[in-house]
């Protein structure tokens, strides 16, 4: 089972890998994280900065869908307006901003990603959002509103033995690029530093646990890999009788063989195409069905579908045979006789997304 295991996981990354550690595959809801923030914020030109100053509170949902590109919505509530005039609405949210901002994690861009979260990363962050002025009556500000964007950078540091929590330092400029009302004057779009505003939060997030049992992106090391393929590989060559009648024991077991057991010991490396999946799927890509393209028309061939650890038994149970299946109606439509197809769950403790076709 432990060669049949490490065959599976250098498989896979013999046929997808493009350099020497890969990311894991994530899905929809990984990545992502919850939090809230506050602060202060004054206009940048025309005013004291420190008496005029406004307090504000905000929210922040987001997604990363990488180790660096991301996104969220931010939210932010502005309880005074000094600075504006005139300097009072009578209400108790003076302001509100709502944005959807583009996040960038320049430590790993330009450091690249080691395979956990860091302690420290720099996070620069640029995007939209509407901003509203809140009036109170006749003789103060009326309702206005903007186009707002935001830069910032954010200087965060993760906690934790699993990294789960996050503060950091956000210092940014708020814009309003166009709109009505005090804060703009006209509607013409522009990047104007008398229509802005200087912040600087602080914040705390929360990053939910991920499907892989972590709280970020996982990854697996491609050339060590490879070179336990090549490994593996030199032993079936060596000692072909002995390890091959192994691995293709455990492969096709629990399948009834219609042949004599003395043809098993024929099989050979040759003998055994490997399919792989994306996480979570059975839909065949471009690169399995082209290996499967070369199996001969009249051939008679068993498969066997398996899934990785993520996920309750059940539904990997489910995953497994949906992949064995798949892959069983393309190779009929090739001519290529299937004599069983089922699914095994999951195979050991390393990930083997993929289907394995024992050529007779």
């Amino acid at each position: 089972m432990k060669k049949l295991v490490l065959l599976f996981a250098a498989a896979v990354m013999t046929m997808s890998a493009s350099a020497q550690v890969a990311i894991e595959d994530s899905k929809t809801f990984d990545n992502m994280y919850v939090g809230i923030n506050g602060g202060l914020a004054t206009k940048t030109t025309g005013h004291k900065w420190m008496p005029d100053a406004n307090p504000n509170i905000g929210v922040r949902i987001g997604k990363w869908f990488t180790p660096v590109f991301g996104v969220a919505l931010d939210g932010t509530a502005y309880l005074s307006n000094k600075g504006w005039a005139p300097k009072s609405t009578g209400t108790f949210v003076r302001y509100s901003n709502v944005g959807l901002i583009g996040t960038v994690n320049l430590t790993n861009w330009f450091g690249g990603y080691p395979g956990s979260t860091r302690c420290f990363e720099l996070i620069a962050l640029y995007g939209f959002g509407w901003g509203h002025g809140y009036g109170a009556g006749k003789t103060v500000l009326e309702d206005n509103d903007q186009v707002t964007s935001k830069v910032g950078l954010d200087f965060a540091l993760n906690l934790g033995a699993k990294k789960a929590w996050q503060i950091y330092i956000e210092p940014s400029i708020n814009y309003a690029i166009a709109g009505t009302g005090n804060l703009t004057g006209n509607d013409q779009v522009q990047y104007n530093l008398h229509r802005s505003a200087v912040q600087l939060n602080a914040g705390i997030i929360y990053k939910f646990k991920n499907s892989n049992g972590t709280h970020g992106f996982k990854t697996y090391d491609v050339g060590a890999l490879i070179d336990e393929n090549n490994r593996l590989m030199a032993e079936l060559e060596k000692k072909p009788k002995e390890v091959v009648k192994e691995v293709v024991k455990e492969v096709v077991k629990e399948i009834p063989a219609p042949a004599p057991a003395a043809t098993i010991k024929e099989v050979r490396v040759e003998n055994l195409v490997f399919v792989t999946f994306a996480q979570g799927k059975s839909e065949l890509t471009a690169d399995a069905k082209k290996a499967l393209d070369k199996l001969k028309s009249g051939s008679h061939v068993q498969i066997v579908g398996t899934a990785s650890p993520e996920g309750n038994a059940e539904l990997n149970q489910k995953l497994s045979q949906a992949r064995a299946e798949s892959v069983a109606e393309y190779v009929k439509t090739k001519g290529v006789v299937v004599d069983e197809a089922i699914g095994k769950g999951v195979q050991g403790n390393t990930s083997n997304r993929m289907a394995i076709v024992y050529v007779k």
